[in-house]
């Protein structure tokens, strides 16, 4: 497993990381040892970067991940902050927040978290500028390391850019969300803002194990917030309605290389990007993290491909996205 560094903070990062939504139970019911497995073969994989949340699961992924990694060296955890219902969408004050993070620090085992993420808050806050100065505020009292931000869009990422004290974005990139490229990297790159990826399989799509007839448990959010009834659509499968997605699959299949599977393809794709220092993809089982973790070790995807999925993306792909890029 390869590792790059997490912008400014200087953090190492394997180059697929853990994604731990599907920890908390949140894609359905996941019991104590399956989860500790999932983790273990992250760990056993190389992986040593877990990304949580203190909703995930309403604290569960965050209690999980805390009890693993304890005793355990080399693993960074980037939490976040800022989507529960006391907080969102407007409660935002210092106090607050502060006592977001020592409740996660709590949960986590930890006096110091190593990154913490503001959470899709909303554009309106980021704009004001208050919860920045929040932020840095935390860092310089030993609460966190270092804070960046988990976004819903490139220009809600260009505001969190302009900060000096933001350390990373999380952002979703994909073969079905592309735009990122030429409208965020190179000023991330400019700005030594490390780019953490989330939905690079476009919750799962990009595998192609589904079907315009999948079902999901009630309980996963591919059920329940398939059109943004929950939250955000563009959070589930990258915006794009999931029949949809099956159908444009077809344009993209014809150019995986022999030997790959889609979603090594996928995955590759994403790490051809210097830009981005870690992929997080979610898994609720070891056999998952197994797969995932071997696009770090195969070889760069061809120029003439990355035209071709770009060529497809402007014309079949990008229109039907429903949600703000």
């Amino acid at each position: 497993m390869k590792s790059r560094t997490l912008g400014k903070s200087g953090i190492r990062a394997s180059e697929i990381g853990l994604g731990c939504w599907q920890l908390g139970g949140d894609f359905g019911p996941i019991d104590d040892a399956r989860a500790t497995a999932t983790m273990q073969a992250a760990m056993d994989a190389g992986i040593t970067f877990f990304d949580t949340a203190d909703v995930y699961g309403g604290g569960s992924s965050e209690t999980r991940v805390g009890a693993f990694v304890k005793g355990k060296s080399g693993i960074s955890v980037a939490t976040k902050v800022g989507r529960s219902a006391d907080l969102f969408p407007t409660e935002f004050d210092y106090a607050d927040v502060r006592r977001h993070l020592v409740e996660s620090c709590e949960r986590l085992g930890v006096e110091t978290l190593d990154l913490i993420q503001l959470h899709c808050i909303p554009p309106a806050l980021l704009q004001s500028g208050e919860i920045f100065a929040t932020m840095d505020r935390l860092v310089a009292e030993g609460l966190c390391s270092h804070w960046g931000a988990s976004v819903e869009t490139i220009a809600e990422a260009k505001i969190c850019l302009a900060q000096a004290g933001c350390s990373s974005l999380q952002i979703i990139f994909n073969i079905f969300r592309q735009d990122a490229v030429t409208d965020l990297f190179p000023l991330a790159k400019a700005a030594n803002v490390g780019i953490i990826v989330r939905l690079p399989l476009a919750s799962g799509l990009l595998t192609g194990k589904f079907t315009a007839d999948t079902k999901f448990d009630e309980t996963d959010h591919r059920n329940y917030n398939a059109d943004g009834a929950a939250f955000s659509v563009g959070e589930t499968f990258s915006g794009i309605p999931m029949a949809k997605g099956v159908e444009l699959l077809a344009k993209i299949k014809p150019l995986v290389p022999e030997g790959m599977s889609l979603a090594d393809f996928a995955l590759r794709w994403i790490l051809d990007h210097d830009a981005v220092t870690t992929v997080i993809a979610g898994c609720s089982k070891p056999e998952q993290v197994q797969q995932n973790a071997r696009a770090s070790d195969l070889a760069p995807l061809s120029a003439e491909t990355h035209k071709a999925l770009a060529d497809i993306y402007a014309a079949e792909i990008r229109q039907h996205i429903r949600s703000d890029i």
